[in-house]
């Protein structure tokens, strides 16, 4: 009872050890072993941060509230593409998405949807409001239609893969979803992907998709789909995430600070088109890289006060256009935290704060990664591009901590009250800072994990595009208006012509960009995309990559190690382009 009373740091420091978990080669790795001393040390620089945002936070800030049930569900159908489910308008052109993405789903994510919509229309019954119509009114066809879908469905339960050598996250080339692939583990067991994923794992597997390789519409579809898989996926391991709303904040659309991320990138493609990072981020990022790297303490040292806010007001005053030489790169460090709390919408977007607390009760490691990888997924573009450059930069200070004594476990609780700031005020002295010791401790975890396993959080899992695939596909048949009849009788000729060309196995490769247009190419069982880039590569060329392009898919660029064959075979339709 005493103990309670003592700063949260204190508390945690009088334990003998700790232990903190990251490798995916068990659920609970115990591979960081930190002594009384330096954890004491660790957490004093958790708390020093903290203090150091709440002193710069406003009085008026307001808490978090929870969101009303009904805003809740709609929230989620809207996450998920349903949103003709939400305002009940069911013309083509706003139920074509939901119902070819309804009629692609697996069957534990479509009990979600289910679930969730019967959990909607329940809710507003109760408030005397009119329902919508039941999902299974609205879309009779839903089922027969996937039966009609020329790719091959997804099975429920899929075998896994033999165990191999590899150290590579077999789970990521698996064609059954995260979600379906858990019981054992829901059931207190050790399911396949706890047993047998490595410690040191890479998503380098040829032919995977990275989200830079899709184009626009094919990242929407996969965003909906990663949201209704998250859900899923929490439900069948028996976790429940809460969803709160987006808190009040006081945007603005000139200067820098407290700007959306959108209207930044909007002002800065005007001078630098293409621009993916806020040009003043990646500025800050650049100054502690070229300079600060080695520097004793960087990113923890906080530095003067009344010269971080000159030089905030002085670039927000500019529009980034500050003299850069002047600026230290304590003090970039110190911007660097102060812009990313700043950001009217949170980095990692609030509404799904709590999925990420509901990660911390995810027992096994692998599960947490693939969890995070299904949150990273369905951020906006422009969220996504940003905290991939984070992560990046801090595992460069990282890399740097024999000099800056910045360790993976300091970097962490430096970052996570940035990231994962939740407040407290209005409870008892005792359980705010118990609640205080679990957000410094889960934060710093979940930062921990994203900055060892980010490779893998950008990387798109066979299955999510194959399902990408199916709802384009769906579409597309639905755009033409085809019937039931119809979309058999073209299923048959396509699987005909699919047979054909694979006997064939040659494909016309376009160029437009260079003087040899087009050319056909025999595909054989190791023909990857490298080898036919190399037929169109020049000296002082910028380097070109395949894409794939229509049939099932709007646009993806190919990994050089990807085998054409099997694209050729779940694409048979598509285009090759040669491009940048």
């Amino acid at each position: 009872t005493r103990q309670l009373h003592l700063h949260p740091y204190k508390m945690l420091s009088s334990t003998t050890t700790t232990t903190v978990p990251i490798s995916l080669n068990t659920p609970r790795d115990p591979s960081l072993t930190v002594t009384p001393t330096s954890h004491h040390v660790a957490m004093q620089t958790y708390w020093t941060e903290v203090e150091s945002i709440e002193e710069e936070r406003e009085e008026e800030e307001e808490e978090s509230k929870s969101v009303d049930e009904v805003d809740m569900e709609e929230a989620w159908l809207m996450g998920a593409g349903l949103s003709s489910l939400v305002t009940g308008s069911f013309e083509e052109d706003t139920s074509l998405t939901a119902e070819a993405l309804l009629s692609t789903l697996t069957r534990q994510q479509a009990a979600t949807v289910k679930n969730r919509l019967d959990n909607y229309n329940e809710t507003l019954r109760k408030k005397n409001r009119q329902p919508v119509k039941d999902v299974r009114d609205i879309f009779t066809q839903v089922r027969e239609n996937a039966d009609s879908v020329a790719l091959s469905p997804l099975p429920p339960h899929t075998q896994p893969p033999p165990v191999t050598q590899s150290r590579q996250a077999d789970w990521l080339v698996r064609d059954s979803s995260y979600s379906d692939g858990v019981d054992e583990h829901k059931q207190g067991g050790a399911c396949w992907d706890c047993l047998h994923s490595q410690g040191d794992d890479n998503s380098d597997v040829p032919g995977l998709t990275c989200t830079d390789d899709l184009s626009s519409c094919d990242l929407t579809q996969l965003s909906f789909i990663s949201h209704i898989e998250l859900s899923t996926f929490l439900f069948a391991l028996g976790i429940q995430s809460k969803e709160t709303r987006q808190p009040r904040h006081r945007s603005q659309d000139t200067g820098v600070f407290g700007v959306p991320l959108k209207v930044l990138l909007e002002n800065d493609r005007k001078k630098f088109p293409g621009v993916k990072v806020p040009v003043v981020f990646q500025k800050l990022l650049c100054i502690v890289e070229q300079t600060g790297l080695q520097t004793e303490g960087i990113l923890r040292v906080p530095g003067s006060a009344a010269r971080v806010k000159h030089l905030r007001k002085e670039i927000d005053r500019t529009c980034g256009t500050v003299d850069w030489s002047t600026v230290t790169h304590v003090e970039a460090a110190a911007l660097l935290k102060l812009f990313i709390r700043e950001l009217p919408t949170h980095l990692l977007t609030h509404s799904h704060l709590g999925s990420y607390q509901a990660v911390l009760r995810i027992s096994s490691v692998v599960h947490q990664v693939q969890a995070l990888q299904l949150l990273t997924l369905l951020l906006p573009e422009e969220n996504r591009q940003m905290l991939r450059a984070l992560l990046l930069f801090l595992r460069q200070v990282v890399s740097h901590q024999d000099h800056n004594r910045m360790s993976l476990w300091n970097v962490s609780l430096v970052m996570a009250p940035n990231l994962f700031t939740c407040c407290h005020r209005h409870k008892q002295k005792a359980a705010r800072q118990l609640e205080e010791m679990e957000d410094a401790v889960g934060g710093a975890q979940l930062v921990r994990l994203m900055i060892t396993h980010q490779e893998l959080l950008w990387t798109v899992p066979k299955f999510l595009l194959s399902q990408v695939r199916q709802v384009n596909q769906v579409s597309g048949q639905k755009q033409f208006g085809l019937s039931k009849a119809k979309r058999r009788l073209l299923r048959r000729k396509n699987d005909k012509n699919h047979r054909d060309q694979l006997c064939e196995g040659v494909i016309r490769v376009h160029a437009p960009l260079h003087t040899k247009v087009s050319t056909a190419i025999q595909l054989d069982g190791q023909t990857k995309a490298r080898d036919v880039t190399a037929h169109f590569q020049c000296e002082n060329s910028p380097v070109q990559y395949l894409y794939e392009v229509g049939g099932n898919i709007c646009e993806r660029r190919l990994h050089p190690d990807c085998v054409l064959l099997e694209v050729h075979r779940v694409n048979p339709h598509c285009d090759w382009l040669i491009k940048p």
